[in-house]
């Protein structure tokens, strides 16, 4: 029996930590959670009975120990030195570092370029793993260079951080440097499972994946959502070292590591300045947090001659982005309307350079969202912005707060008005629901106001030069009511407007006019349903046909169209159940707003097929893709994910086809979606 328990045990680890791999590493899982939990379960009770058989590689030390007193002190055998900080923000910062590793080696401009590698600065906690004889015996956090904290428990929970080495014959000793981090995706679920369980949230994800793993009990780390990169090494005894930086995370990622796919080789400035310049367009689409990239001479050797200064490596520098969080003062918090009614709380902000630009303004989400952060007038707040991303208000500085035992009203807990700041009507919260609404419709200013300017928009009826000044002017002014009223405007009232004039007047009534016909999924997105958005006006639009059909349609035949349940059904049906929507709909078939087209079947040519674009093509553009593999029935997601089935690449492709590469997603240049598309045609 022993035997027979011995030989499983390896068996059923192997399997684990493939299906491990698989799941956190690759996000391509391969067998059932069940079937995973099954194998689990059975190693546990196998363990038990053999306690013996309980190795430190085994999976089921992923859980958690015992609670820990302290974290005991680790002295690294080779110090953890952080590296230099480039301050210039510009680009101008790896010019600079180029020129000073050059000068270092005492190159001159006869002499060829040095070549570097560049990855991303993760957002984390950095971390040394030791591994001796392939097992992992020791997670130790940096410290202060030279001593860390022994946090070995809580890393085993790490999923994507192997227990033993992917090799038959792994070094005597290998130290791994990298990063634990905690994916936006992953921590947005965790946050949103601990509202529900009324427990309190993390602040931001770099909080989290330290937090996590500072954790005096290894079961609460094992409830976190942690992952890893690895970017470097330490100590290594009986490995044959790759000649440079670039093969030493390649045999990494050889041995089950988990390296990042965004990281680049070449020679010279101008490699770091096309790396610096491509992870800035998409850093606020990465599935990570980063706060710049990082700069290092490729080969071994030279950065031995390179050697430290003052405990950094000349060889070495981190070029940072403008920083996406920053600390301000709220000065008042107000509430806007929405299209549909959603009444929002904003915080009014003391100016402050947060992600390249000036904020003043800050969601706070809603209701339930103020009173857990617990945000008011007067407090200091971090703010964060990244991208084009609406600045929200992460947490309030409670060290900070003014005059915490005498609360003047103004800095009294925020209430939401019961009352719509914008016509009076009330403010209601349906039972579930985590937004309150004005439920006064288009009775209400602002909701008209928004209606228009989304009826408007240039994925809607596209109006060009119906902006949102020239709209508060025509509703303030009772011109307009509703978007049909839009068809009914005359030059003369236009010309009179402030800002107006007889040319600009005419230019818009054209404009407005040119709108007539849209296709029928633009017409459907205008409309401004409540949970209906461009794809789903799309699937609406393809499957019906025609508005009538689509009207007329009941729950049962709306959830016969892809993407559409219960939830978008019922809004649609309360939609065309409202008799004021009907009359604007008449008014704006009256004017020739839309065109119906034919109802296409369910089952296209490519029907149940996921695509993602990325680059540039060289003869079609975005939209004309998109079009045409709409068209054949698939379905062009904006972001690579195990559901995707094809990415179809052109020049300058990005994190998406090094994303889809991880996952052994299929990809296509044009010329195959162009096979794809006429084999399928």
């Amino acid at each position: 029996m022993r035997r027979e328990a011995e030989g499983r045990v390896r068996q059923l680890r192997v399997l684990i930590e493939q299906a491990n791999h698989d799941y956190y590493v690759l996000d391509n899982p391969t067998i059932p959670d069940a079937e995973y939990d099954r194998l689990f379960r059975e190693l546990q009770a196998i363990e038990a009975a053999y306690p013996d058989l309980a190795s430190p590689d085994s999976p089921t030390r992923r859980v958690g120990g015992r609670p820990l007193a302290a974290f005991a002190p680790v002295r690294h055998r080779v110090p953890m030195l952080s590296i230099r900080t480039e301050t210039d923000t510009s680009e101008a910062g790896a010019i600079a570092f180029d020129a000073r590793v050059r000068k270092e080696l005492g190159l001159t401009e006869a002499d060829p370029a040095v070549e570097y590698a560049a990855e991303l600065k993760f957002d984390g906690l950095a971390m040394s793993l030791r591994y001796e004889d392939g097992v992992l015996v020791q997670a130790a956090t940096r410290g202060d260079g030279e001593t860390g904290e022994d946090v070995t428990q809580n890393v085993r929970t790490v999923r994507t951080i192997p227990l033993r080495l992917a090799s038959e014959h792994p070094p005597a000793v290998l130290e791994v440097r990298g990063e634990v981090y905690m994916r936006r995706a992953d921590f947005e679920r965790y946050n949103e499972r601990q509202r529900t369980l009324g427990r309190p949230t993390l602040v931001n994800p770099r909080n989290g994946a330290a937090g996590s793993i500072r954790q005096l009990d290894p079961t609460v780390a094992a409830q976190r959502p942690l992952s890893f990169y690895c970017y470097g090494i330490g100590e290594t005894t009986g490995w044959n070292l790759p000649a440079t930086h670039g093969e030493v995370l390649d045999a990494l990622a050889g041995l089950g590591l988990p390296v990042c796919g965004e990281r680049a080789v070449g020679p010279g400035s101008a490699t770091l300045l096309a790396f610096h310049r491509a992870i800035a367009e998409r850093r606020d689409r990465l599935p990570f947090d980063i706060d710049g990239v990082v700069y290092k001479v490729n080969r071994l050797d030279l950065q031995r001659q390179l050697g430290f200064v003052a405990r950094e490596p000349r060889w070495a520098v981190a070029h940072k982005y403008p920083a996406q969080e920053e600390l301000t003062t709220v000065e008042a918090i107000e509430v806007q309307v929405g299209r549909t009614g959603a009444i929002t709380p904003v915080a009014r902000l003391a100016p402050v350079f947060v992600g390249g630009v000036t904020v003043t303004n800050a969601t706070l989400h809603n209701e339930d969202e103020v009173r857990r952060k617990d945000v008011r007038v007067g407090d200091t707040v971090i703010v964060r912005r990244a991208g084009d991303v609406i600045p929200e208000v992460v947490a309030v500085v409670l060290e900070r707060r003014p005059m915490k035992d005498l609360v003047t009203p103004a800095q009294a807990p925020f209430e939401l008005p019961r009352t719509c700041p914008e016509c009076g009507g009330p403010v209601l919260r349906i039972e579930g629901e985590a937004i309150a609404r004005c439920v006064n419709g288009l009775g209400c200013p602002a909701q008209r106001k928004q209606a228009i300017i989304h009826y408007a928009g240039r994925r809607a009826m596209d109006i060009e030069g119906l902006g949102e000044r020239l709209v508060d002017q025509l509703v303030e002014r009772g011109l307009v009511h509703n978007p049909a009223d839009l068809y009914d405007l005359a030059e003369a009232p236009l010309a009179a407007l402030e800002r107006m004039a007889e040319k600009s007047a005419a230019n818009l009534v054209q404009a407005i006019a040119a709108s007539r016909g849209r296709e029928l999924n633009r017409f459907v997105f205008a409309l401004g349903i409540r949970n209906v958005g461009e794809q789903t006006a799309k699937d609406l639009a393809r499957h019906f046909g025609r508005l009538d059909a689509l009207m007329a349609a009941d729950a049962a035949a709306l959830m016969q169209v892809p993407d559409v349940g219960p939830v978008v059904a019922e809004s649609i049906l309360a939609f065309f159940a409202e008799p004021h929507n009907r009359a604007v709909i008449e008014r704006l078939r009256a004017a020739g707003g839309w065109r119906d087209g034919e109802a296409r079947p369910l089952a296209g040519p490519l029907t149940g097929r996921t695509f993602v674009l990325t680059g540039t093509l060289p003869n079609l553009s975005r939209e004309e893709a998109k079009a045409r593999i709409e068209a054949a029935g698939g379905k062009v997601a904006g972001s690579v994910s195990k559901k995707t089935d094809y990415v179809v690449a052109g020049a300058d492709p990005g994190s998406k086809f090094a994303r889809a590469q991880e996952l052994g997603i299929n990809t296509l240049d044009e010329s195959g979606l162009l096979a794809l598309l006429e084999k399928r045609e």
